[in-house]
């Protein structure tokens, strides 16, 4: 790969200083704001993170209220935002912070790095922004930008390449100013250096970029084929109870296993395949059940990084003197707004719970 230019440092960083986009994570450089908001952009776009920060750190505002915070209060407050094992190695590495480092996060790239869920990127930006430490930070934007500026064709699938971007980025890093340079970067692929149609014509180091000069932006950056995703099918069952002593209907949830995908989560009962109706009732039966009225909810799919969940839905009436398999729960409808952490991948089941919600939302949606 070809160096870096470093006429590239100045323009970048003046660009910087005049279009960074008003994050709330950048109102201040304290090293818990910036770990808590890299680990929640990790694969989340900054539109989506906002809300999510902003709650997270008025219920958790230092590190050691995350690293006291109980499991289920911190799932629920990252509820939506997915790839939970993210929080969870969030709240290790707060309590290794803590045991270690006396509360303090450590200004050092090689420290930062045996914090549990932080890899070379998340060291490399808490060091750089909140220590101003002369270390890159190289994510998917910032591979991009720099295969284009260098016109290198390698695949940035392979970590090989992410070395020699970081190799080649390393000896431009200026200081001070190495915080402001990692952003220049990370806000250029966002804004401007972007995947499909880059907006060259905006670009402060468009002059510098051999892939705009030999006309390639739209080849680069090279990326490899992905592995398909794994299709499953299921049929997800929404069981609701009549309403308890407080007159609020209730829905009977579980609670995932704490290994593997969505570890430790609570979800809607749902059984492997798409049996119909009939086999719903079944189903039930066989667990000693006594379905009412089955309602079919519709299809619904949900991709992660490796699988694609095909789901059918079903709403069934049970008996108030349901026994319930063992580990099942029966919660009031407002309990999962409240309480429990359900993955937005039954979030179009979760909907059935909160009907004028919905409706409200789809009103609100309409144009005049």
């Amino acid at each position: 790969m070809e160096p870096f230019p470093t006429e590239a440092v100045g323009l970048l960083l003046d660009w910087y200083r005049y279009h960074a986009r008003p994050l709330p994570w950048r109102e201040n450089k304290d090293p818990y704001r910036v770990l808590v908001s890299e680990i929640m952009l990790q694969q989340t776009r900054a539109e989506t993170v906002k809300p999510y920060f902003a709650r997270f750190l008025d219920r958790l505002p230092t590190l050691a209220d995350l690293a006291g915070c109980p499991e289920d209060v911190l799932l629920k407050l990252w509820e939506g935002l997915g790839y939970y094992s993210r929080v969870r190695n969030l709240q290790k590495a707060a309590r290794a912070v803590m045991e270690r480092y006396g509360g303090v996060i450590p200004a050092d790239f090689d420290a930062l790095l045996t914090l549990p869920g932080v890899g070379r990127y998340t060291a490399g930006a808490v060091a750089s922004i909140a220590y101003d430490m002369p270390v890159p930070a190289v994510d998917g934007n910032v591979l991009r930008v720099v295969a284009r500026l260098t016109g290198d064709s390698s695949d940035v699938m392979l970590a090989s390449t992410k070395s020699a971007v970081e190799a080649a980025l390393a000896p431009a890093v200026p200081t001070p100013g190495a915080g402001d340079f990692t952003q220049s970067l990370i806000e250029l692929g966002a804004l401007v250096c972007l995947p499909g149609e880059p907006a060259c014509a905006d670009c402060p180091v468009r002059l510098l970029c051999r892939a705009h000069r030999e006309g390639r932006e739209k080849e680069l950056p090279v990326r490899g084929a992905r592995t398909a995703r794994r299709l499953e099918q299921m049929t997800v069952l929404v069981l609701l109870l009549p309403p308890d002593g407080d007159g609020e209907e209730r829905v009977v949830i579980r609670r995932r296993p704490d290994g593997g995908l969505l570890g430790g989560l609570y979800e809607f009962p749902h059984i492997p395949g798409h049996p119909g109706g009939d086999g719903v009732a079944v189903h039930l039966g066989s667990l000693g059940l006594s379905p009412g009225e089955v309602t079919p909810l519709g299809p619904a799919r949900h991709l992660f990084t490796h699988v694609e969940w095909q789901m059918e839905g079903y709403a069934v009436q049970l008996p108030p003197d349901s026994t319930l398999p063992e580990g099942w729960l029966a919660v009031r409808c407002g309990e999962i707004r409240t309480d429990y952490a359900i993955p937005s991948a039954f979030s179009a089941y979760r909907s059935v719970l909160f009907p004028n919600a919905a409706r409200k939302k789809r009103n609100d949606g309409k144009s005049g």
